[in-house]
């Protein structure tokens, strides 16, 4: 095989695993707030999407990341804080498209 297909010093990183409650449950949507913005800390956005079924700057999860921006500014997490500010400009836009119909 050609060394083009062949990546020998290519280092296997297993797919996140997010523990979250039953879909039932009321804490299920702050739980995934928690994994998309975590997702996001690690670069892999699409695994907390498809693990939630939420996808970023879901509108419906904005109060759980509001809460999320403040904890973090609290114990100042700067990361957590961009990537929940980020999180939020999103959900403007996908609130804003919606009102438009666009």
């Amino acid at each position: 095989m050609s060394r083009a297909f062949v990546d020998e010093d290519a280092s296997f990183e297993p797919e996140p695993r997010y523990t979250l409650p039953d879909p039932d449950s009321p804490y299920f949507e702050r739980a995934a707030a928690m994994a998309l913005i975590e997702g996001a800390n690690s670069g892999n956005t699409r695994s907390a999407e498809t693990a939630t079924g939420f996808r970023w700057g879901e509108p419906r999860l904005r109060c759980h990341v509001e809460a999320l921006l403040v904890e973090a500014s609290e114990r100042d997490d700067l990361r957590i804080v961009q990537l929940a500010r980020r999180f939020l400009r999103k959900a403007d836009d996908y609130e804003e498209k919606d009102e438009t119909g666009s």
